[in-house]
């Protein structure tokens, strides 16, 4: 009986150590959690920049990517009218335009806000008014920087490294059938090397009415790898942002008029696109903004500018959420990691912080 007892004894003590094993495992975890969301939101909310808009998390799916209170950063502000962001992998800054005083503007976190480029999208002599500089801005295969022109109503190729820019330009494509653009607006690479770009009347003194205006529709083109232009869609009134799906098999185009839409079409084998339709309708919001420039998420969603900000839209057109910066916005783009969202909105820089 006595060792009976002592077996009873040492199992018992064996069940408290393992219990008190357990609990004590629980706080540590539970300390560590606390720890490290501690770090998260010191890296998170220790910032010097002025915080500004909202978030609205309209899909449970959405918290995958972004949180209802993540900060929304002004990094700079006093601009005409900014647009175009583009993240430089290679070297940690973002270029954007700022369309009237005819500049690309370089940020980075190092150094702030620097003027990277002048002129940038108008090369002529004689003054002019409107909206002469660069607006969207990408990097070919070679990593080399391409703008939308509106001043020289072209798609051009900075002649010049990305680390040592110049105002010198490479005429990629300035006419279609023989007729000027009207001042290309936006434009994304497909991965096989062809330009896709829209041509909206906004970069003519007149818009529409300009008298210098030569083609009679606002078109959506092709730069093929040979050179030759290829008019992909005459039908918009206002062809904006385009950008590809995930899997380059659908093409978006925003129409940036009254009529708040963004078209999808099918891509084609040959590069070329069918079966335009509707693929999300703003129409109702009553927001001031029109649809603007895109970028496709590596989920495959699209954020959008649009009324009231940006609207974060699933590849199945069902509305995820929407992004307030409490001013218009033109255009976003991601850092290569997706931790950040860099917005031009209007006269300022913005950025949003993501998951």
């Amino acid at each position: 009986m006595e060792n009976a007892g002592k077996q009873v004894s040492r199992n018992v003590a064996v069940k408290i150590k393992k219990a008190f094993f357990l609990i004590s495992s629980f706080y540590f975890l539970i300390g560590c959690a606390n720890r490290h969301e501690s770090t998260e939101k010191t890296s998170t909310m220790d910032s010097t920049y002025e915080t500004t808009g909202s978030i609205e998390i309209l899909d449970h799916s959405l918290l995958s990517i972004l949180d209802s209170n993540a900060r929304i950063e002004i990094l700079a502000s006093g601009f005409k009218w900014s647009e175009g962001p583009l993240w430089i992998s290679d070297g940690n800054y973002l270029l954007f335009s700022d369309i009237p005083p005819n500049k690309i503007m370089k940020w980075s976190e190092e150094k702030g806000l620097e003027e990277y480029l002048h002129p940038s999208g108008y090369t002529g002599k004689e003054p002019r008014e409107g909206e002469p500089g660069s607006n969207g801005l990408l990097l070919d295969s070679a990593r080399r920087l391409v703008m939308c022109q509106h001043g020289d109503r072209r798609m051009a190729r900075m002649n010049a490294p990305l680390a040592s820019p110049k105002a010198e330009f490479i005429s990629l494509a300035d006419k279609y059938d023989g007729k000027r653009f009207n001042s290309p607006n936006d434009a994304v690479y497909h991965s096989n090397g062809e330009l896709y770009f829209t041509d909206p009347p906004y970069g003519l003194v007149g818009n529409v009415d300009d008298p210098k205006k030569e083609l009679p529709y606002q078109g959506v083109f092709r730069l093929k790898k040979e050179g030759s232009v290829e008019l992909l869609y005459k039908d918009l009134s206002r062809p904006n942002g385009i950008a590809f799906s995930s899997d380059e098999k659908k093409l978006y185009v925003a129409n940036s008029d009254v009529n708040k839409i963004w078209m999808v079409f099918d891509v084609k084998a040959d590069g070329g696109v069918e079966n335009g339709k509707i693929f999300f309708d703003a129409s109702s919001y009553p927001e001031p903004g029109a649809p603007d420039g895109m970028k496709v998420h590596s989920s495959g969603n699209i954020f959008a500018t649009g009324p009231g900000g940006i609207m974060i839209i699933s590849p199945e057109a069902k509305l995820l959420g929407r992004i307030s910066t409490g001013d218009l916005c033109s255009n976003l783009a991601f850092d290569t990691d997706e931790k950040f969202l860099y917005v031009t909105s209007n006269h300022n820089l913005i950025r949003v912080h993501l998951k």
